[in-house]
């Protein structure tokens, strides 16, 4: 797909018609009323949903935004699937919106480089200073605000804007508690309590499911989606951030000093039949999932609110089976370390061919108001959500009319700032997802979010020197012998352990991973 977009912008270098013209530097806001255009993805109608240019919602920002600020606007769809071309079209004939969305960063580094994006760092206490204010300050760069995050260092522009992810919680590791209770256990508190805890599941079955079919562990393939906070635990605690970020490559960490030892943990499980013996040939997710709704699995990780939300398929067959978030994996230094999310989400540029940049940036500081915000994000009360002890409840879609039936998910396509629920604060934030299960405690979901969240850090966020592209030709290869690596080091027999990691990570820098790190080493930038 890189290929495949790289390609297409190299078609489209000599006809940017848009990288030229319009103004850059302008006067101060004008008192007459001015118009632009905006783009909104197409995600279908499929679920009765309404045409994204026109429905009760643009109706209402159209009024609003004429009203507060004297702006007309005019939605511009472009298919959801489609993102990258469809973008591209319009840039290459000359009259993209005023205001544009990607979530494409090698977009927003070409674009950039063709010096077709209109800079916005001198409007931002000006035009820009209540989105400045709603997004914060950057939690991955402290000192820096989050508005600035695509800020080029050497000239102080900013030519893109993200959105804000307002859940960064990423992943835990999950436990059928009603089996612990049958065993007289507690939650365990570390690697080898939770061990052992896998053991007892294989040998006395609390769960009555067979001990032929009852499975300590499930993952797929992907064993660091699973497995990672596990495998984590014993990464060194005082790697550099420079060392992180240059070795790990996509989420592939086993390069990081540590991950060794966390693999042959793995491989002691898989040796003592902790963990399911068919996850080399689960592909997906769904394969795992299944076997947790089944009531087989004792343990599993997942996204930080899965594995709560599986009680109530659990339930369905076992009334007292229960599943909670547990955090036992000390590393070095004693604590848990999880990752979160980056709160980076979709990017709104200005393209420097708009006649109304201005107008443009203010109704994109008008969307960051807490009454806009809050109204997109569920609409009247009684005809699109109702209130729950206080927390807004989105109707089911057969009960709103449909023009009021959002085209995504809290109307994140026109409230592009969001990335995600904003009610703000985190904890009714937490019970509005809770809510979204009404046959499940928001307990589990809230205390899921407290764990995944315990001694939490944020991924590795670097702007390199300029745009990294050696992983573009290796990426499939390297994954896909990610995968086989995964399985050979976890079933390997004890003995052999040493011998089938040296030799897969060998043959993993040979394969091209070693270009990718001298590149990402050659590129690194000090945050």
């Amino acid at each position: 797909m890189k290929r495949f977009v790289i390609t297409l912008l190299v078609l489209f270098s000599a006809v940017l018609a848009f990288a030229g013209g319009g103004r850059q530097e302008t006067g101060p806001v004008s008192g007459k009323s001015e118009s632009i255009t905006v783009e909104i993805f197409d995600r279908g109608t499929a679920g009765g949903r309404s045409n994204p240019t026109n429905n009760n919602w643009t109706n209402w920002i159209r009024e609003k935004l004429l009203k507060d600020e004297n702006i007309s606007v005019t939605f511009l769809a472009v298919p959801r699937s489609e993102e990258v071309p469809g973008l591209n079209n319009l840039m290459a004939a000359g009259n993209p919106p005023d205001i544009c969305l990607t979530y494409s960063n090698e977009l927003l580094s070409y674009y950039q480089g063709q010096g077709g994006l209109f800079n916005m760092a001198p409007y931002i206490n000006s035009h820009l200073n209540d989105l400045k204010t709603y997004l914060g300050p950057d939690p991955t760069f402290p000192g820096r605000d989050f508005i600035a995050r695509k800020q080029d260092r050497s000239t102080g522009a900013i030519y893109a804007v993200p959105g804000r992810r307002s859940i960064l919680a990423r992943h835990n590791t999950f436990i059928r508690k009603d089996w612990l209770d049958k065993l007289g256990l507690p939650l365990p508190t570390t690697r080898e309590e939770f061990f052992n805890a896998l053991v007892a599941f294989k040998e006395k079955d609390p769960g009555n499911v067979g001990k032929d079919r009852v499975i300590p562990f499930t993952m797929n393939k992907i064993a660091q989606q699973h497995a990672g906070i596990l495998v984590g635990s014993f990464t060194d605690p005082n790697l550099s951030t420079k060392e992180r970020w240059i070795n790990t490559i996509g989420e592939f960490e086993f390069l990081l000093p540590g991950q060794k030892e966390g693999y042959r943990f793995l491989n002691r499980m898989y040796n003592a039949g902790l963990i399911d013996r068919d996850f080399p040939l689960y592909p997906d997710n769904d394969s795992v999932y299944n076997v947790i709704k089944s009531g087989n699995a004792g343990s599993f990780g997942a996204n930080w609110d899965v594995g709560t939300v599986f009680n109530i398929d659990l339930r369905k067959n076992i009334p007292a089976g229960e599943i909670v978030a547990i955090d036992p994996f000390k590393n070095a230094a004693g604590k848990t370390v999880k990752s979160t999310y980056d709160p980076e989400g979709i990017y709104f540029f200005i393209p420097k061919s708009s006649k109304a940049p201005e107008a443009a940036m203010r109704y994109a500081n008008w969307l960051s108001r807490y009454e806009n915000y809050m109204f997109l994000q569920f609409g009247p009360e009684g005809i699109v959500h109702t209130l729950v002890d206080g927390i807004p409840k989105i109707k089911m879609t057969e009960e709103i009319p449909p023009l009021w039936i959002q085209n995504s998910n809290l109307n994140m396509d026109y409230a592009f700032h969001l990335n995600g629920v904003e009610l703000g604060d985190t904890e009714k934030t937490i019970r509005y997802l809770a809510m979204g299960n009404p046959d499940l405690d928001s307990k589990y979901i809230l205390d899921a979010y407290r764990i995944a969240m315990t001694d939490a850090v944020p991924v590795p966020v670097v702007i390199p020197s300029s745009p990294l592209t050696a992983s573009g030709p290796y990426m499939q290869t390297l994954t896909d012998q990610a995968y086989v690596f995964y399985a050979n080091v976890i079933t390997a027999r004890p003995a052999d352990f040493d011998r089938v990691w040296d030799a897969g990570i060998a043959n993993w820098l040979a394969s091209g991973a070693q270009i990718v790190i001298d590149e990402r080493r050659a590129k690194y930038v000090e945050p």
